[in-house]
């Protein structure tokens, strides 16, 4: 038997890296799975989405009450109830505050922010169905950052968002912990997903062989530098690591389960140990 058996999830960014994985497991322990996302292949190409059983994919727009809504009702006429969200869905924009325009700042608002207010808001009817059922109740379970407690160069909008998503996480734990269900959010450092992939390719910091331009642009010349790059960054970490999306779904699978039945509102940090040094240099 798994620990998810017999329950309904929703995982918003479901195609993607960090929700992909989450996907997985959770059918992996025996639940049905709404993966939601813009596409079938998110933000990974190599298949159409419907490789694993348990998972069924659902096209939402975060970012659209009415796509929200129309998600909501195709969960609700298939299942008449929800156990477990995870918002997944987010996206990152590599600018100070004065690279940064004001539409973009609105977008990734719109994304990690707004997202993750529009499917909660719409999911607690759903969710409230639930309550009563199982020892751990219905819950929630928000992406976070630790660069919503420190900040990355180069990421104000990012860090912005993030630090929101904290804040929510905890004012809807209160609201809503009275009447049972729990919300948490998972903070991750550097996990090798697209984005991760997008910091290296496009860069922060110099490396031999790179040429940054005029406006602070850095061109890699080759794979070597970005190999540098990849393992500068696993040095910085106490483990020596940067994270996988399976080792984010594990936290989340905890937080879904049962087992997590006295956590709610708080913001777990999984970085390899990242935040909990002084910084001896700078990517």
């Amino acid at each position: 038997m798994g620990t998810l058996d017999g329950r309904i999830a929703l995982v918003t960014g479901g195609r993607g890296g960090v929700g992909r994985a989450v996907c997985e497991r959770f059918a992996a322990e025996g639940a049905k799975v709404y993966a939601a996302d813009l596409s079938r292949s998110g933000s990974l190409s190599d298949d159409d989405g419907d490789a694993t059983d348990g998972i069924r994919f659902v096209e939402l727009d975060v970012t659209s009450e009415a796509s929200v809504r129309a998600a909501m009702a195709s969960v609700d006429a298939d299942e008449s109830r929800l156990d477990v969200v995870v918002n997944a869905a987010g996206i990152e924009i590599e600018h100070t505050i004065e690279e940064t325009s004001l539409e973009d700042w609105n977008r990734i608002f719109a994304v990690n922010v707004t997202g993750t207010f529009l499917v909660s808001k719409h999911a607690l009817p759903l969710l409230r169905r639930t309550i009563g059922d199982r020892p751990g109740g219905p819950a929630i379970v928000n992406i976070g950052s630790y660069d919503g407690f420190i900040a990355d160069p180069q990421l104000a909008a990012y860090c912005a968002t993030k630090g929101a998503v904290h804040a929510l996480t905890k004012a809807m734990a209160c609201d809503h912990g009275p009447e049972g269900i729990r919300v948490n959010a998972v903070c991750p450092g550097y996990v090798d997903t697209p984005m991760l992939q997008s910091f290296f390719e496009g860069g922060h910091a110099t490396t031999d062989g790179d040429r940054r331009s005029s406006d602070g642009t850095v061109t890699r010349n080759d794979e070597a530098s970005i190999d540098s790059l990849q393992q500068a960054v696993r040095d910085v970490h106490p483990l020596r690591t940067y994270g996988t999306p399976t080792d984010i779904a594990n936290l989340i699978h905890w937080l879904a389960s049962d087992e997590a039945r006295y956590a709610t509102g708080a913001l777990w940090v999984i970085d390899g140990g990242l935040s909990a040094q002084v910084q001896q240099m700078k990517l």
